[in-house]
């Protein structure tokens, strides 16, 4: 019998949870691999308030948020409608107030989150783990929790406010230009901005040119991405270049390869995989592409404008632009919350959990740091400040071998009540109207049209039409195995798979929706993306000749 839940209270119940729901959806982008138990206690638990305080402190008109369940790994997750049209029109006037802040000073509003969230990794960094008392890293512990609510608090009232807006745009845009986020016209609206990702990014480049000058290109080219560091400590120049290195980490290497876990180390811990980022630009040489892409980037989207707004009655251009200048803030945004709120704050949940793990298992409560992750905060508190006084190894060597069974079964995509079907819960999904179930999560669905005779049908992210190999890409272990010219097939993308965007020629990606990250950076380096093919990295194999219409939203397999 089991004796602990991993979510408390949030644990999928069929029985209960098919009463206020008929339909959850797996949360495929962020829960697969499925999660450890103490990231999809984090997940779960505040992810889900984050969602439901934004639409409440935004009033959003149709829906009120996502309820949230844990199972076997998995987030599920399904929408809280507004049930009534009254209702509806009482959150209709509250929200145009409550949208006013974004549209007045955007900017204002986000750089002031980012400020405070920063101000809360510092403090919890000021704390050397080490040397901490248990009751010091308790504290830290507690504080590192407190930092994960805010963040998705902060997180989901800026994308709701964000997001909608871009949905009030498209809609305007559908209704007096005849076009939508899926058009070419409305990605050149969106194109040509820079935000933080794309900066770390520059700053890898940058230490490509500074290896180079200093005469340590071949300690890159000429190792794995796992030895380069031991290499460069070989040398005077190469030690002097390391540390820079990591200062340059400590600064913004508070990420890990994937997006939503803790178990793999930070870039702090190891900077293996950005040393690897490293050597892919000097691999590639040149210049960095994203700069001179933007540049024309904005120019196009000047010229869209014009284009555009002539097609707005003139009593219409002040909300158009208003609405325009929102919309344009989506791909900034979209990219620079990965940035400062999931990976930062993962990065802290991770740096805290093990300082933790360190001391628990010198004192014998635990075999391993890492162990820590198969635990849940009470179970923490319990032992938090006396470790030497509990054995958890019990709860977590069952946590650990139900984790193993996790992922040797895939969770179900959704979880329907008897007789309801995915095409009604997709139906539910649309007409809710919920910009991040729009925009994020589900996306456009594809258009299958057979006189095409493409071998996959998705929507289009990015415009445009490339050839090349194909190259599979399952997990971001596996991102230095892209060459340049390769067609990137994946399931889903993340910050960390940006900087293989200055080698590839196009994406083809099973899910996405056109504020993900595939969509987002590939119209910023202007090579086409497909999205929502749903069985590309089942149909495509790595070296396979394929074409990519974007356009289209096609996909050609070439060599059979």
């Amino acid at each position: 019998m089991k004796m602990y839940d991993v979510v408390p209270g949030l644990e999928f119940d069929p029985e209960r949870d098919f009463e206020q729901s008929p339909a959850w959806f797996l949360d495929g982008t962020h829960s697969v691999p499925p999660w450890t138990p103490m990231f999809g206690w984090f997940w779960i638990s505040f992810c889900r308030h984050g969602m439901q305080y934004g639409a409440e402190k935004l009033s959003l008109p149709t829906v009120k948020g996502w309820d949230w369940r844990f199972m076997n790994g998995g987030g599920y997750l399904t929408l809280l409608l507004v049930k009534s049209e009254e209702e509806k029109q009482r959150r209709e006037k509250r929200f145009q107030k409550a949208i006013l802040p974004f549209i007045q000073d955007y900017d204002g509003l986000w750089n002031g989150f980012v400020d405070e969230i920063l101000g809360r990794y510092e403090s919890l960094k000021a704390l050397n783990l080490d040397e901490a008392t248990n009751i010091e890293l308790l504290d830290n512990f507690e504080e590192t929790i407190n930092t994960c609510r805010r963040m998705w608090e902060i997180h989901m009232y800026m994308m709701y406010g964000t997001y909608t807006a871009y949905i009030l745009f498209e809609n305007m845009c559908r209704e007096l230009a005849g076009i939508d986020d899926t058009s070419p016209l409305f990605h050149k609206l969106v194109s040509g901005f820079d935000n933080k990702v794309f900066q770390v990014d520059r700053r890898l480049w940058e230490c490509s040119k500074r290896a180079q000058e200093d005469g340590l290109a071949d300690v890159f080219l000429q190792n794995d991405p796992a030895n380069i560091a031991t290499a460069l400590a070989s040398t005077e120049k190469g030690k002097a270049f390391l540390k820079d290195f990591m200062d340059f980490m400590n600064e913004d290497g508070w990420r890990m390869q994937r997006m939503s876990e803790i178990n793999l180390p930070t870039w702090v811990e190891d900077p293996t995989p950005a040393l690897g980022n490293v050597k892919q630009f000097l691999s590639k040489g040149g210049g960095f592409n994203l700069d001179e892409k933007r540049q024309k980037n904005a120019e196009e989207r000047e010229s869209a404008e014009k284009e555009v707004l002539t097609k707005v009655p003139e009593e219409q251009r002040g909300w158009f632009e208003q609405l325009m200048r929102m919309a344009q803030k989506c791909g900034v945004f979209s990219e620079e919350h990965d940035h400062y709120l999931d990976l930062y704050t993962h990065a802290m949940m991770r740096r805290s959990a093990l300082g933790l793990g360190k001391r628990w298992a010198q004192e014998g409560a635990i075999d391993d740091p890492e162990d820590m992750f198969f635990l849940i905060p009470d179970e923490i508190r319990r032992a938090g400040l006396n470790p030497d006084q509990f054995d958890m190894r019990y709860i977590v060597d069952r946590r650990k071998a139900d984790w193993e069974e996790w992922q040797k079964t895939p969770n179900p995509p959704a979880m329907l009540k008897e007789g309801f079907d995915l095409d009604q819960a997709m139906g539910v999904l649309v007409q809710s109207n919920d910009p991040i179930a729009l925009k994020v999560v589900v996306g456009a669905m594809p258009e299958v049209r057979p006189e095409l005779k493409a071998d996959l049908y998705g929507s289009c992210g990015s415009p445009g039409v490339a050839e090349g190999p194909a190259r599979v890409i399952m997990t971001e272990d596996e991102l230095h195995l892209v060459k340049e010219g390769d067609i990137l097939v994946a399931a889903t993308t993340s910050p960390s798979w940006t900087p293989i965007f200055s080698m590839i020629k196009g994406v083809v990606v099973d899910r996405g929706a056109s504020l993900s990250h595939a969509a987002i950076v590939g119209r910023e380096y202007g090579i086409p993306v497909v999205m929502n093919v749903f069985e590309g990295t089942q149909k495509i194999k790595s070296g396979q000749r394929v074409k990519v219409d974007a356009n289209l939203g096609t996909v050609y397999i070439q060599d059979k």
